[in-house]
């Protein structure tokens, strides 16, 4: 891909111009291979310090090749055909806790917050605070039964079908640790 913002001839700083280049692809094509990936994890996976990572991601930015989106002390970064419900669960997957809940709803189809507290192994206050931006996202449910909270996946088959889908294409290790667990979920 061109760069817009880069002079090819001024020969004067080549070297630094084909540095700039490559991160800038690096990480354009990071984003593209794992969208909904936040700073910290850009920088880690591309070994580039945290200072250029967030000036190419600016650039990218200013120039409509990507979007971000903030949620919490996260912005998440996405090519900008990713638009709605499909980035709020690239976003939510980026996280191991969220889809580690994810998962446990879908398995367990109706659990308390103290069966998720147990299985998640995060103190309650903590459980409630993922299980807030869930619900604000309308990925789950929160229902009272008698005296306890109760959680379900809210929406059709289709909705969490493509979700799979996305999961595959973009986070293919949650995919094989998924797939196995939550088939019963489908049938």
């Amino acid at each position: 891909m061109d760069n817009p913002l880069i002079d090819i001839s001024d020969t004067s700083n080549s070297k630094k111009l084909l540095s700039t280049e490559f991160k800038w692809d690096a990480i354009l094509n990071f984003i593209q291979n794992t969208p909904g990936s936040h700073l910290r994890k850009i920088k880690k996976e591309l070994n580039i310090s945290m200072g250029t990572v967030q000036y190419q991601l600016n650039r990218l930015e200013k120039h409509g090749i990507i979007t971000s989106s903030k949620r919490g002390f996260y912005r998440y970064y996405f090519p900008v055909a990713i638009k709605g419900f499909d980035k709020d669960i690239l976003e939510i997957l980026a996280h191991e806790t969220l889809s580690q809940i994810i998962l446990f709803v879908i398995e367990q189809k109706e659990p308390t917050q103290s069966e998720i507290v147990k299985e998640v192994g995060i103190s309650h206050a903590s459980i409630n605070w993922h299980m807030q931006r869930l619900i604000a996202l309308n990925i789950i449910e929160e229902f009272k039964d008698g005296r306890y909270k109760r959680y379900r996946i809210i929406g059709n088959q289709e909705r969490w079908i493509n979700m799979l889908a996305f999961m595959k294409n973009y986070y293919p290790s949650l995919w094989n640790k998924w797939s196995s667990r939550i088939t019963e979920f489908f049938l």
